[in-house]
């Protein structure tokens, strides 16, 4: 009983581990990032972690009043022992 405990501890502090964002990283002609590890478990895309690199960049524009205007995004599905990840690079534009 004592493993099943230490593995169900592990896990708990793994996965709030994985689910951490960067927050909003300028890049170069004013471009931003945020990327973002997802919690979920087994196979298959993180979708919530995109509804939360949207959420947070929509925030950090609406801020200067303006607008999310995507530049790239890429979304990599989680995988048995790998969190899925997302990465969207963005700017603010006037709405």
């Amino acid at each position: 009983m004592k493993s099943f405990q230490i593995l169900f501890i592990a896990c708990v502090i793994a996965g709030s581990a994985a689910c951490t964002s960067s927050g909003v990283i300028p890049m170069d002609h004013g471009t931003y990032m945020i990327t973002k590890r997802s919690a979920q478990v087994g196979i298959g895309m993180p979708v919530g972690a995109k509804a939360d690199v949207y959420a947070e960049a929509n925030d950090f524009c609406a801020k200067q009043g303006q607008a999310v205007e995507t530049v790239s995004f890429e979304m990599n599905p989680s995988q048995i022992a790998s969190p899925g990840n997302v990465t969207l690079q963005f700017r603010c534009a006037p709405k």
